[in-house]
C-alpha cells in the first residue's frame, strides 16, 4: 500500500495560501545625515552606509544599531 503523493496537490480558488507572488523592487536609498524611524528603536540619524546591505542608525544616547536591508520596520522620513 503506497501512502504518498509524488503529484502537486490542487489549490483551491478560495485559499489564503494561494496569493500571487509580488515582486519587491529595491528599497529605499539611504544616505548619510538621513533622518529614520525604526519601529522598536525610534527616531534616528543614519550615520554610516555599507552599500545595499546595511545602514547604522543613531538612535540617541550613544545607541547605534546595525539594521540590515530591505527592513520593513525602518523608514526613511
Amino acid at each position: 500500500m503506497n501512502t504518498s503523493y509524488a503529484g502537486t496537490r490542487r489549490v483551491l480558488a478560495g485559499s489564503p495560501f494561494n496569493t500571487p507572488q509580488v515582486d519587491v523592487g529595491p528599497g529605499e536609498a539611504f544616505a548619510i545625515d538621513d533622518r529614520v524611524t525604526h519601529d522598536r528603536f525610534g527616531l534616528g540619524k543614519v550615520v554610516n552606509v555599507e552599500g545595499q546591505a546595511a545602514v547604522h542608525a543613531d538612535f540617541g544616547h550613544g545607541i547605534v544599531r546595525r539594521i540590515t536591508l530591505p527592513s520593513s520596520k525602518l523608514t526613511k522620513l
